[in-house]
């Protein structure tokens, strides 16, 4: 991680101001917006793209994917931009943190894979890349979004080691127990074969 140098009312600015970016519900918004439903009561419940996707609208998806990424990577990148490369990773942590536990929905937030891979993608471009590509490897070997996510987090701390950027390891780390966690229903599916594949329906 890289050295603390910023003044900590300003860290905590910054971590409190992450949260709220990352605890906006985009896909619960967006699905209402166009008259899909409550993500809530379709699917998994989840309030990710995932979940938005069940609903057959690719768009409604694709929108929810890129906010959901979007609310990790600006606010990496404000955080940098305004502060420092300190402030920079505190800020993906607590957006990543918003996202997962929105004070908006009683802390029952999403998985945190969207905001997870554009919170990598701000901090080092060819890091969000491998993160990406790790998860569309799996996705497209086992048809399983669940466990491609599940793969990608495990696998990021290894690749940043090899890329040469170990900074970002610990809240690469960090960032992955909390998808692992947060996948643990998941993980019994898998495990027990009843995990649901990705299939795309017609708009």
């Amino acid at each position: 991680m890289p050295e603390i140098v910023t003044a900590p009312y300003l860290l905590v600015f910054v971590a409190v101001a992450s949260y709220l970016l990352g605890s906006i519900p985009f896909g619960l918004v967006i699905a209402k917006a166009m008259g899909l439903g409550d993500l809530r009561q379709i699917g998994s419940g989840n309030i990710g793209a995932t979940n938005v996707l069940r609903t057959g609208s690719k768009s409604a998806a694709l929108a929810t994917l890129l906010l959901d990424a979007g609310k990790g990577g600006i606010a990496v990148l404000l955080a940098r931009f305004l502060v420092g490369e300190d402030a920079a990773q505190l800020a993906g942590l607590a957006a990543f943190i918003g996202h997962i536990f929105p004070v908006w929905l009683n802390f029952n937030g999403g998985k945190g894979v969207a905001t997870y891979l554009g919170t990598l993608l701000a901090l080092s471009f060819f890091a969000g890349l491998a993160a990406c590509l790790t998860w569309l490897a799996f996705a497209l070997a086992f048809r399983i979004s669940s466990l491609a996510a599940l793969a990608a987090a495990a696998l990021m701390p290894l690749w940043l080691h090899f890329m040469g950027l170990p900074d970002y390891v610990l809240l690469a780390a960090l960032l992955g127990a909390l998808i692992w966690m947060r996948h643990a229903a998941n993980i019994r599916r898998i495990l027990s074969g009843t995990e649901k594949k990705i299939q795309l329906k017609k708009s």
